[in-house]
């Protein structure tokens, strides 16, 4: 296939930016997305010319760094899956391919394409975890009894990778799913429940601090997430935290 890349270029936050063309040949439909990108920066390269910056680590869909807003769509045109896992067959020959980082206030663009999430680290660091007593008196977490649907819908809000998504296509830039989905996978476990009213009080107060916006209602969200994450997750959050402020 040849393509034409139109690719956000950004030397850092400060930089205004703007978009590049980049004209690209012989790509095979498959290629993974990052592949492709490879390939052009192995051309840049050898032209003397500055790569584009990406990000990328295990490119298996698992650590969420590959983010990318492509043609108007958080991990481009496929679903259910991350950028690395998007492969070229996906687009047409002679196609224009849109490419741009996640666009948030609270997501700073670093350079070109990668953004600063650390912003899902300082939410996760508020609340997102659970102190364990290391006294010698522990109890083995197997031995507790745990409702099959419960455990169930707890690991299926576990499976969140924090890559951003939810927040790249929501109107208002909002973090409610994510930070919905590390608080439901605490909230519905014995494990969880001991630190639950300062956890989802202290996760909500500092996602509001990041600057992240409120829930549109939409659903953009569930749709865009590679790991398919319920909206119910958002409605957990929002009694989880109801009912801790009745607390305070």
């Amino acid at each position: 296939m040849n393509l034409t890349l139109k690719i956000w270029r950004q030397k850092n936050a400060n930089d205004k930016g703007k978009m590049v063309d980049y004209p690209i040949s012989d790509v095979s439909p498959d290629m993974s997305f990052l592949e492709m990108l490879d390939v052009l920066n192995e051309s840049l390269v050898e032209k003397g010319e500055e790569p584009v910056a990406f990000d990328h680590d295990c490119r298996e869909g698992i650590c969420g760094m590959c983010s990318l807003y492509i043609n108007g769509e958080a991990h481009g045109p496929d679903r259910g899956v991350t950028t690395c896992q998007l492969h070229m067959r996906m687009f047409n020959d002679g196609d224009t391919i849109y490419i741009e980082p996640f666009r948030a206030k609270a997501f700073p663009v670093i350079k070109d394409l990668i953004v600063d999430r650390g912003a899902f680290d300082r939410i996760q660091h508020a609340g997102g975890f659970i102190s364990v007593n290391t006294s010698g008196n522990t109890i083995d977490a197997n031995a507790i009894p745990i409702n099959k649907e419960d455990a169930d819908t707890a690991f299926e809000a576990a499976t969140c990778i924090g890559c951003g998504a939810c927040v790249a296509t929501c109107k208002n830039s909002s973090a409610m799913l994510f930070v919905g989905a590390k608080v439901s996978q605490f909230a519905l476990l014995p494990q969880g429940k001991v630190e639950a009213t300062d956890r989802v009080l202290n996760m909500v107060k500092q996602m509001d601090e990041e600057g992240f916006g409120n829930c549109t209602n939409t659903g953009a969200c569930e749709v865009e997430c590679p790991k398919g994450i319920s909206l119910e997750h958002i409605a957990r959050m929002n009694r989880e935290y109801l009912t801790a402020s009745l607390k305070g």
